[in-house]
């Protein structure tokens, strides 16, 4: 499985804090040292936070259940996209509309929808409506593309969030919460650690540091993947081996 390694969270600055006076005290166990007014966070302690989550979501991919990511400030967007992209897993990187979880029911309805505009798309059916109905069509498409379009494949709640940025988060955090669902997130010295389920203390305003728990992560959770489908094609063979014998 993927490690952590402590050069490389360090090469990333993944030990930079906030400033002191915006510290939550809640993240005192996470901090190293004090430096020219900045808190650095105890990489030591992020090695051990981020192997424990990387091992549960490795655990959580492997049962075949989907984890969602939700990263929606403007340093972490695009690159949450692309990685989470190459693992299949839904994401949230434009605004977290609330009730997203609380009220999943709706957002599946406007999921529904999506589907509907994009098969009428492809299958001709805007070349048979009016111009002007075809544009609002097309315009209504788009918003919802742009807003759950990464998360069209989502049937039913996640198993599990990871959130970068609690702090800019706090509805997806408080939906999960309320639901029971398992979250994980990148928490800098201005969050309360005690808000998630998995913390891993890091600095969530770097796109270099993001990026590196990220790809420890993202990795984590393909090779989950890879061994539910290894597991998957033995138990095929398996099976047509026995059929093969009772033949």
């Amino acid at each position: 499985m993927a490690t952590a390694n402590y050069k490389e969270l360090l090469e990333a600055g993944c030990h930079f804090g906030h400033l002191t006076r915006k510290w939550n005290p809640n993240m005192a166990p996470y901090i190293f040292m004090e430096k020219n007014g900045i808190h650095i966070i105890d990489l030591n302690k992020t090695v051990a936070k981020l192997e424990e989550a990387s091992a549960a979501l490795n655990q959580i991919a492997k049962s075949g259940k989907k984890i969602l990511f939700v990263a929606t400030k403007k340093q972490a967007k695009d690159l949450t996209a692309q990685k989470v992209e190459q693992i299949n897993m839904p994401f949230i990187t434009e605004r977290w509309s609330g009730g997203m979880l609380t009220n999943f029911a709706t957002v599946r309805k406007a999921v529904r929808k999506l589907n509907s505009l994009e098969k009428m798309e492809k299958d001709g059916t805007f070349e048979k409506i009016s111009k002007r109905e075809r544009l609002s069509k097309s315009r209504q498409r788009d918003k919802l593309n742009k807003t759950i379009g990464s998360i069209s494949d989502l049937n039913r709640l996640p198993a599990a969030l990871f959130i970068v940025d609690i702090h800019k988060e706090h509805i997806a955090v408080a939906e999960a919460k309320k639901l029971g669902i398992p979250t994980f997130a990148i928490v800098d010295t201005n969050s309360n650690p005690n808000e998630v389920d998995f913390a891993i203390p890091a600095n969530d305003d770097s796109s270099a540091s993001v990026a590196k728990i990220l790809d420890i992560v993202c990795s984590s959770i393909g090779e989950g993947l890879e061994e539910r489908k290894a597991t998957k094609e033995a138990a095929k063979k398996t099976e047509k081996v026995a059929d093969e014998k009772e033949a």
